[in-house]
């Protein structure tokens, strides 16, 4: 059967600044209202993504956050725990092409109210201090330390070979933020890029389109090539979409997954972002595999008891003995996808434990 990305009605969006404007319309105006920090957080995600891709969207389209620009100071001063939502909106408005500099003076001010200090993660330390070096200021005292602890936690690859999705999630953030989102080479070591790897392994086996996106993103990033195996199913789930307009459709959807793999394509050749936008209330759902064989290898390890090991070589054959047809076959991609999945299978099956109670 073929896919296709499916709309209601025929668009006149003559190329991509015709398209990014109707998309920052709709994120802005059309899905959530601005007192909802999911609100904060969809027009956070998409304006990051324009920027840092090079997007040029004309100053029309940068006016429909005019007068969110406008009081943006008093937002700042009202809800200081969303500092780092409003500054970045701030700032890519800003380097988009939005006149002000209000960037700067908001950066000054969550220097001088030390709102980093609020921070108890160093990923959440790690996205402020980056923010606030697009303006020239270090809030955090000492920046060394703090990427010396984000690179011993992305290198302890052995972390990445275990179902945890916060963790993979932060992972690809470290790279994004040591990259100033792929500005510059984050200087990846081997430990690293394993960590990636294995990520990116569970990702697949889970059939999320949404992380393995943020993975393969994180390693161009990072100056590496995605398994060509994953290139090629996230390119087929793409093409997994429908983009409706429908104003009473939830927004409870499948957005971000969208943005994901739009962006993921603008790190390619190819470029993203390529389909008609509907108008008003864009509504973005995903025609989704069934779940994913990674519960199903799971618990075929787990069953194994005493009788599995780390050795992919001797337990290939019964582990696949004892999994379905489909995730046999997705076993095998995965196997192939890496060149690396004995290393990846020795974590994952969880074996010589010792002192863990009587």
């Amino acid at each position: 059967m073929e896919n296709v990305v499916r709309l209601n009605v025929p668009y006149r969006q003559n190329g991509p600044a015709a398209r990014q404007a109707v998309l920052l319309e709709g994120f802005a105006h059309h899905r959530r209202s601005e007192d909802d920090v999911f609100w904060l957080k969809e027009n956070a995600e998409l304006l990051n993504i324009l920027e840092c891709t090079g997007a040029q969207p004309d100053r029309g389209a940068l006016a429909t956050h005019e007068r969110f620009h406008d009081e943006i100071e008093m937002r700042m001063g009202f809800f200081p725990q969303y500092y780092r939502f409003l500054l970045s909106l701030c700032l890519d408005l800003e380097d988009l092409g939005m006149e002000g500099e209000k960037g700067a003076r908001l950066v000054e001010w969550v220097a001088r109210q030390g709102l980093v200090e609020a921070e108890l993660s160093d990923l959440q330390r790690a996205e402020a201090r980056r923010l606030c070096l697009r303006r020239g200021v270090d809030p955090v005292g000492d920046g060394a330390a703090l990427e010396a602890r984000l690179r011993r936690f992305a290198g302890r690859s052995e972390t990445f070979a275990m179902p945890n999705k916060k963790a993979a999630y932060e992972l690809t953030h470290i790279i994004f933020y040591l990259s100033e989102y792929g500005r510059r080479d984050p200087g990846i070591d081997e430990a690293m890029r394993e960590s990636l790897l294995f990520a990116g392994t569970l990702a697949f086996l889970d059939f999320n389109a949404d992380l393995l996106a943020e993975i393969c993103i994180a390693l161009r990033f990072a100056g590496e090539t995605p398994p060509e195996v994953w290139d090629i199913w996230l390119r087929q789930q793409l093409t997994q979409f429908s983009v409706e307009g429908d104003e009473a459709g939830s927004v409870a959807d499948d957005y971000h997954e969208f943005l994901m793999l739009n962006w993921y394509m603008e790190t390619t050749d190819e470029g993203g972002f390529a389909g008609q936008m509907p108008e008003g209330r864009i509504v973005f759902r995903r025609a989704r595999p069934q779940s994913g064989p990674l519960r199903e290898l799971s618990e075929c390890i787990y069953a194994l008891g005493a009788a599995r090991s780390g050795d992919w070589d001797k337990m290939r054959e019964r582990v696949s003995d004892r999994l379905s047809d489909e995730a046999q076959a997705a076993l095998a991609a995965a196997e192939a996808a890496t060149g690396r999945f004995d290393r990846f299978f020795h974590g994952f099956a969880r074996v010589g434990l010792t002192g863990i109670g009587a």
